[in-house]
């Protein structure tokens, strides 16, 4: 936590001071707010406004973010031929899904993690091999019977992934409205994100959660939109670990599916599953 902090200071501004003031007043929310029932995604979130507000950069990762929709756009056409090459229409929901956990790995200044265009068609290769939490099939099943699906988006780059699944959530006879960010936060993708990568082509309504937070936003800090939107889908389907770490902390009323990459210890602790693996687990209601 206060590694990435660091980082992104660095990168937010040269300026000493706002360095120093920016490390300072980190450190203190740490001091106070660190403990073992601590929500990480929360804390992060309240870190990245701290660095944002005092260094004066409202998106740090603006540039990153770019480049990450660049480089997956580019290799869209190909990762959609294999997904059209798979027999079945189950089978091209596999292969989609791989795809869209294999793009959670575009996440940058996690320690330990590290970000590598050139690696991420091999990643693509193993991803089967490196799914160690497999509930795609109950995931389908799920999918195949809701009528209206919500998508939380997580990081740039990795969205334009996420287009090849919800083209077979779509062809499944599903509405599908994809949730962005409403503000600048780490490398998540934000309405600009969705718009760079023609979202607008297979989703059906595209909005935001009405914050510029990681994950699931405080309850006080839901758009009106989003809140109606979450209540009314049959399904939800959500990337990365920022929504393993709040979604894990609710009470779930419907059916959930988490794909992500576990890029940090304690996030393969929980699943109890190794770092750098991959997770599709299905979350249902209790009782």
């Amino acid at each position: 936590m206060i590694h990435r902090g660091y980082l992104e200071i660095v990168g937010a501004t040269q300026n000493p001071s706002l360095q120093f003031a920016a490390a300072s007043t980190l450190l203190e929310y740490m001091a106070k707010e660190f403990n073992p029932n601590a929500v990480a995604a929360i804390l992060g979130t309240m870190r990245d406004r701290m660095i944002k507000k005092i260094s004066g950069t409202l998106d740090i990762y603006r540039e990153k973010k770019r480049a990450s929709n660049q480089v997956a756009l580019n290799l869209l056409p190909s990762l959609r031929n294999l997904v059209s090459q798979e027999a079945s229409q189950k089978q091209r929901f596999r292969k989609a899904s791989l795809i869209a956990i294999v793009g959670n790995t575009i996440e940058f200044d996690i320690p330990g993690h590290e970000v590598d265009f050139n690696k991420l068609k091999q990643l693509i290769e193993s991803a089967e091999k490196e799914l160690a939490v497999d509930d795609i099939s109950e995931i389908y099943q799920e999918a195949n019977k809701a009528n209206k699906i919500l998508f939380l988006a997580d990081n740039a780059g990795e969205i334009a992934f996420d287009k090849l699944l919800i083209s077979e959530l779509k062809s499944l006879s599903a509405k599908v409205i994809v949730v962005v960010k409403a503000g600048p936060i780490l490398n998540d993708a934000t309405l600009a994100d969705a718009d760079a990568v023609n979202m607008q082509e297979v989703a059906d309504a595209i909005i935001t959660t009405g914050a510029d937070a990681v994950g699931l936003p405080l309850p006080e800090e839901r758009s009106k939109e989003f809140i109606k939107a979450y209540k009314e889908a049959d399904f939800i389907i959500a990337k990365g670990m920022a929504y393993a770490e709040t979604l894990t902390e609710v009470g779930l009323k419907q059916p959930h599916a988490l794909l992500l990459r576990t890029k940090c210890n304690p996030v393969a602790k929980y699943f109890g599953v190794s770092r750098d693996e991959n997770v599709a687990k299905l979350y249902k209601p209790r009782g």
